[in-house]
């Protein structure tokens, strides 16, 4: 009884305390992820397409001294010297995104790209072609007809270091559409759509700004996002969320070959209203209209949602399920213990059950238990035996 209630105490307090510290780290975790969605560097442009011809004579700058270069085939890598371990972490997601980027595309990208890696958001703007420097919030720019990107290894905007694969694999993907469409215009909200969507970033951020707006009847037209795209505002991470899943929409597994067959046209010449017209049988308009129905559909249980329902809900799931698991664990110890001492009752009642058992003690000399063999006469006959005082004695 006294182990029962024992494990019983111990149970509850540690459930208690497992409750405490789940509720907490969700509590922070929210916390930490609103915080991060008020950041300027979401809601703004990481970089500006590449989408106006640019002047025949545009410099490049020279690379400073104390920068080292790397080429390998494809892409080469110019950095500072101090900065070569990175270069291994990049070449390989670099591969990556090229590899991810010709599949969804349909055909071959990236045959030759520059990318040069700045310590400071300076050091980025004096990289760049003379003339045409970064946005002024930029952790990277690519400029694809020149076949050039340019990260930063420090955030602008941002207390926090940039995740530099997703910051080359955006840009990388700024220069494979413009490879895949043969360098012909696309509106921006396509270009940054595109390049937002393949590079996974902040996708928790995006879809939370997508509820918002979609909530608040605030998605803007892609009609305004094609003739003017918002910068510095609250409008600007609206304006990305939308063009992200948009595209998306525009790849979904059953459309991937519209997808493949709407850039093949545009790569021949075509018109971009005009491509995603004869790709998907269904003008801009009604694609847009098709899209806004989906997401209204996903996310009309928001609500719960933003209001940081799911987090509690969340809690509560961790915890139960933390409580089933113990209380089972509770039960076979519990059970196994009463089988331990039903063995015991039953070893205990079989010896109080079990018959005396009598040792008697013989005082007899011991020899007289076991008698002596017959004595024979000599012709092989017993010899013949007399009695005296009660015992019998053999005649020789």
């Amino acid at each position: 009884m006294m182990r029962r209630t024992s494990i019983g105490k111990r149970f509850w307090f540690t459930r208690a305390v497992v409750a405490s510290l789940l509720a907490t780290v969700l509590l922070v975790l929210s916390m930490a992820r609103d915080s991060r969605a008020e950041e300027p560097r979401f809601q703004a442009p990481r970089d500006m397409p590449d989408s106006i011809a640019l002047a025949e004579a545009v410099v490049i700058p020279a690379l400073p001294s104390t920068f080292k270069t790397r080429n390998e085939g494809w892409i080469t890598f110019s950095f500072p010297a101090s900065q070569e371990g990175r270069v291994n972490v990049l070449l390989e997601a670099a591969n990556d995104a090229r590899a991810e980027l010709a599949a969804e595309l349909g055909r071959p990208v990236l045959d030759k790209v520059e990318v040069r890696i700045a310590r400071t958001f300076e050091e980025l703007a004096s990289l760049a072609p003379i003339g045409m420097p970064p946005p002024d919030y930029a952790e990277g720019v690519a400029y694809a007809r020149l076949r050039l990107v340019i990260i930063s290894l420090v955030a602008p905007n941002s207390a926090e270091p940039p995740v530099l694969p997703e910051v080359l694999k955006h840009e990388l993907a700024h220069v494979a559409l413009f490879d895949a469409v043969g360098g012909h215009p696309v509106p921006r909200w396509f270009n940054e759509g595109y390049a937002v969507h393949a590079s996974g970033e902040s996708s928790l951020v995006r879809t939370r700004t997508l509820w918002t707006a979609t909530l608040s009847k605030r998605l803007l037209p892609m009609s305004d996002l094609d003739r003017s795209f918002p910068a510095h505002s609250d409008l600007a991470a609206i304006a990305y969320a939308q063009s992200a899943d948009f595209v998306r929409f525009l790849l979904r597994r059953q459309d991937r070959a519209r997808f493949n067959m709407f850039i093949e046209r545009i790569e021949r010449g075509e018109n971009f209203d005009r491509a995603i017209t004869d790709a998907y049988a269904s003008d801009l308009r009604r694609l847009e209209f098709q899209w806004r129905e989906e997401v209204n559909k996903r996310f009309s249980w928001a609500p719960v949602i933003l209001g940081g329902g799911l987090l509690w809900i969340g809690a509560f799931v961790l915890v139960g399920l933390g409580f089933l698991k113990r209380r089972r664990d509770t039960k076979r110890t519990l059970a196994r213990w009463a089988r331990e001492e039903a063995e015991e009752d039953r070893r205990a009642r079989i010896e109080r059950e079990r018959p005396p058992v009598h040792v008697i003690i013989s005082h007899r000399d011991p020899a007289a238990s076991f008698p002596a063999p017959p004595v024979r006469g000599p012709e092989g006959e017993p010899a013949p035996k007399v009695e005296h005082d009660g015992r019998w004695h053999t005649l020789h």
